[in-house]
């Protein structure tokens, strides 16, 4: 009798092991790398969800390579060291095909010397510094020239060219800047402050009283998360508004302006690559299908969409590749297109970016933004500046 009971459990815990081996045959695991907490979690929550909704419509539609794709995610807690503790967990441990994550460049930087050492593969989703080309990232985001550099231009043609320079302090507005100030000095123009605060910092008092004394004609910013909550606050309560001195924000989207005062915002300006209201054919299905998944009152916008360009793009080049592994997808990627909800996008063979259209937008007092300036097709994207002779020495 006791042989038969243990032959039994010896038969179903092959049943068992076989079922679970069978499963693991099905499915091909994916990190989803962001901060869902902290500061940087107003911004990357919804690039999360982005990259959930692309999963789920590739599952549904078969999956790539026959496997259903399942989502591993880890919260950076928008800490760049834990950012790098939880991509090596979800290499090395977890073993995923690949990873969607990072939102600050600080959090990039963190996180590319372990893609770098355990050749792993980040689609990174957001607009950024440049001076950068990893085999082992995918730049879905604006290059300089594709964001910052082309916004200058239009503030210092359409405003004036009396700027005032303030950010987060880390890697992103640094450089940026450095790279605004090389510009403006091309265009004659004058840097007349540059002012940093920590990240998630609040008091912006000595910002705002720098701001009122050099009386600038545009004010340029590049603070990330809820710091920009208190700065536009803040500018209100000094009487400076839209009218008066407009900013200019490269790190402001739908999903920011949606969490913070309307009254504060609108009227200034954005320069991104994508808005929810950008007009293809596409795009419409896109912001249906992510108000459908989350809710009508959430905002689609630039991260978010270029996150979900990324699922896509990987899913693509996995099958062109017939493989999920790391440098057949990297190489199966290069000059792949995709239909994009901002239009056709093309990973530049050379650099890992991709060829993106750039637009330039107002907030409107609905919370959506109004695009008021475009280039007339997709700028090849250029991270090191190499094709500005200002730029030289950068």
């Amino acid at each position: 009798m006791k042989k038969i009971v243990f032959g039994m459990l010896g038969i179903l815990a092959s049943v068992m092991l076989l079922s679970c081996n069978e499963k693991k045959a099905d499915t091909v695991k994916v990190g989803l790398l962001h901060s869902l907490s902290g500061t940087m979690s107003i911004s990357e929550t919804a690039v999360r969800d982005a990259e959930l909704l692309a999963i789920s419509e590739i599952n549904e539609a078969g999956g790539v390579l026959g496997k259903k794709i399942e989502a591993i995610q880890a919260d950076g807690a928008s800490d760049p060291q834990i950012f790098a503790s939880e991509a090596r967990k979800l290499l090395q441990h977890e073993k995923v095909a690949t990873v969607f994550g990072c939102w600050t460049s600080a959090s990039r930087k963190a996180v590319k010397p372990v893609f770098e050492e355990l050749y792993g593969l980040l689609w990174y989703p957001v607009q950024y510094e440049g001076m950068e080309a990893s085999p082992n990232i995918m730049y879905m985001g604006a290059s300089p020239n594709q964001q910052i550099v082309p916004a200058v231009d239009y503030c210092a043609e359409t405003i004036g060219r009396k700027m005032f320079l303030v950010g987060s302090d880390y890697v992103f507005p640094h450089t940026a800047n450095k790279i605004i100030k090389a510009q403006l000095a091309q265009l004659e123009g004058e840097c007349v402050g540059e002012e940093y605060v920590p990240m998630g910092g609040t008091d912006f008092s000595a910002v705002i009283e720098k701001i009122l004394e050099t009386k600038p004609d545009v004010i340029l910013n590049t603070l990330n998360g809820d710091s920009n909550v208190a700065f536009f606050a803040a500018l209100v309560k000094a009487g400076i508004t839209s009218k008066t001195i407009p900013v200019m924000s490269f790190s402001i989207a739908e999903e920011e302006v949606a969490k913070m005062d309307l009254e504060n915002l609108a009227g200034h300006l954005v320069s991104w690559n994508y808005y929810e209201t950008t007009q293809t054919p596409r795009n419409e299905k896109f912001v249906s299908d992510y108000k459908n998944a989350y809710g009508s009152d959430r905002m689609t916008g630039d991260p978010i969409e270029a996150a979900y360009i990324a699922v896509y793009m990987w899913a693509a080049a996995c099958e062109k590749a017939s493989s999920f592994e790391v440098e057949a997808v990297r190489v199966a990627a290069k000059g792949l297109s995709f239909t994009a909800p901002e239009g056709t996008v093309t990973i530049d063979g050379g650099n890992q970016h991709l060829y993106k259209q750039v637009r330039i937008g107002r907030i409107n007092d609905k919370g959506l933004i109004d695009e008021v300036w475009s280039t007339p097709s997709a700028v090849k994207p250029d991270p090191y500046l190499s094709t500005y002779s200002w730029a030289r020495g950068l």
